[in-house]
């Protein structure tokens, strides 16, 4: 600390296994103290807590309790590690995974209070891809009337999205639906919390509510979906909030919580991966950044309108205010990475990273990283948990080609790592196509501690990586976000250079693993279009749904 005059702001991220909070220094960005809370329920895939009501496949939910409990622990601890008195803090920012959503009373109590053993009742998390049907139905009957929000999410809508997990809802727990005052993103929910304030933010609403051009789907449109679907929008809210903004100021309730004063700042919420880039100061046109850690989200401002196949949205000051926002990602990256270590690994690659005093993941790093491109003769699809950008079908599924018995674990490891490089390149080359430059690759998110992986994307990418220079980007960019709706910074660019970190080329490619991965790359586009349709893949799924019925 840097004596008396210096003021500071707190940015809490909630993210898919925990929260994190960070105690940041207005002036120049230092993050001074952080702590992280472990969700108690984690992700909830099975069963219900308490009740032990069974969910079907791909349901991911997750319990409002962990969220404030965050808020109880994180931020306290965080504090104190950090030295800075609470009266310094002139701002708290929040964000969140989306669209994490959930239905709720008038006055913002969770349904999953009172309906514990109603799945339909608690929060559907991010990754929940059930509502797959109610998608198509959504995308369909959108295309068939031209409805003119369609091109500004790439030609479809995801399942991941507020309006299909809304008709899945409806049409599976009509009483719940009936209940449901209020159908709102976590990240607003989480202001409400903090302030007593209803609020509802423009990125969200944009890339997870079809909000464009001042409105939602029009009643009609949602009439033709189901009769009953109709007023769906009187439960989103109309006003929403600019990014930056003042959402309102904590609460006695909130204070107690926190060890924060009453009447702190507070500002409006945001999603996780687009306030990452003003962490990494990563604002301007042309700057794509990828936040990678279970999923990848890419966001990247620009001053042109374009449609680009298969993104999750453009939206106008859906990042910062003043620009077009463009949204794509992948489904899974790290979790596929992960994944196949808990499943895929054999109990002697276990011990022997044991005895060199490295975890699974290390170890097969090692392992992959001594191999020349493409020595292990494989080719693999990275839709391990469905394809987000650029074919908007979360029911397709992963592929490996070329297995031998051969095949190593450590082939297979590679073989994934590349295959999400693959993914990400095509989403670039598809933002391209579309006339939206990418004119710099900004990392962020937990990958970024595998050097090996990096090394891979630069050479996959065939172009320089830039890295966040902060280890909790989107805590920062939410105190970033604090800092300007407390007044400290006149606007989300300003403060973004004041206080966000990137260090520029940390990756370089190397021409000659470039000019192998090219080769390799064209072998991923033949695979990735021949299984574009989903023909195979849907109908394995539904045989495993029905089995699992």
């Amino acid at each position: 600390m840097s004596g008396n005059s210096e003021r500071y702001v707190v940015g809490v991220d909630f993210g898919t296994l925990s929260g994190r909070a960070v105690v940041v220094r207005v002036s120049d960005g230092a993050e001074l103290g952080g702590a992280v809370h472990e969700y108690a329920h984690g992700v909830i895939e099975d069963a219900l807590p308490g009740s032990g009501v069974r969910l079907g496949p791909d349901w991911a939910l997750q319990a409002p309790q962990d969220w404030i409990d965050v808020l109880r622990q994180a931020v306290p601890e965080a504090l104190a590690a950090s030295g800075v008195p609470p009266e310094r803090v002139i701002g708290v920012g929040t964000d969140f995974t989306a669209c994490t959503v959930l239905p709720a009373t008038a006055d913002g109590v969770p349904l999953c209070e009172s309906r514990p053993g109603r799945p339909h009742a608690w929060p559907k998390l991010w990754k929940h891809h059930a509502a797959q049907p109610h998608a198509d139905r959504i995308n369909a009957l959108a295309a068939r009337r031209g409805e003119p929000w369609l091109p500004r999410y790439g030609g479809r809508i995801s399942s991941e999205w507020e309006f299909a997990k809304g008709l899945q809802v409806l049409e599976e727990d009509p009483e719940t639906y009936a209940l449901a005052d209020r159908w709102i993103e976590a990240a607003d929910w989480i202001v409400w919390q903090l302030t007593g304030v209803e609020t509802r933010n423009v990125c969200t609403a944009g890339y997870k509510g079809i909000f464009q051009d001042g409105g939602y789907p029009s009643e009609d449109f949602l009439a033709a979906l189901n009769p009953a679907f109709a007023g769906f929008t009187g439960k989103l809210g109309r006003e929403l909030a600019p990014l930056g903004g003042l959402a309102g100021r904590l609460t006695a309730r909130a204070a107690g919580w926190t060890g924060l004063p009453e009447g702190v700042a507070v500002a409006v919420g945001n999603v996780d991966a687009h306030v990452t880039a003003a962490a990494a100061d990563a604002v301007r046109p042309g700057q794509m950044v990828a936040i990678m850690g279970t999923s990848t989200c890419h966001v990247m401002c620009s001053d042109r309108l374009a449609e680009v196949p298969g993104m999750c949205g453009v939206v106008r000051d859906g990042i910062v205010p003043g620009l077009w926002g463009y949204e794509a990602g992948q489904s899974a990256v790290g979790d596929i990475l992960a994944w196949y270590v808990d499943h895929c690994v054999p109990a002697p690659y276990a011990v022997r990273a044991a005895e060199r005093g490295l975890g699974p993941h290390e170890y097969l790093t090692e392992l992959a990283a001594e191999q020349r491109v493409g020595q292990h003769g494989l080719v693999a699809l990275d839709w391990h948990g469905g394809n987000r950008s650029i074919l908007v079908d979360h029911t397709l599924s992963g592929v490996i080609a070329g297995q031998t018995l051969a095949t190593r674990p450590e082939d297979v490891y590679r073989a994934l790592i590349e295959a999400t490089a693959y993914g990400a390149r095509l989403i670039v080359e598809t933002f391209e196509g579309a006339g939206v430059p990418v004119e710099e690759f900004v990392v962020a998110g937990g990958l970024l501690r595998n050097p090996f992986l990096m090394r891979v994307y630069a050479d996959v990418l065939r172009r320089p990586l830039s890295v966040i220079g902060s280890g909790q980007g989107p805590a920062l960019g939410s105190a970033i976000h604090a800092a300007v709706a407390a007044g400290a910074h006149p606007d989300i660019t300003a403060a973004a250079a004041a206080m966000g970190k990137r260090v520029t080329g940390a990756y370089l490619p190397d021409p000659k693993r470039a000019d192998a991965y090219d080769r390799l790359y064209a072998e991923y586009r033949r695979l990735h279009d021949h299984f574009a349709d989903g023909g195979m893949l849907h109908r394995l799924r539904t045989i495993r749904n029905e089995a699992s019925g």
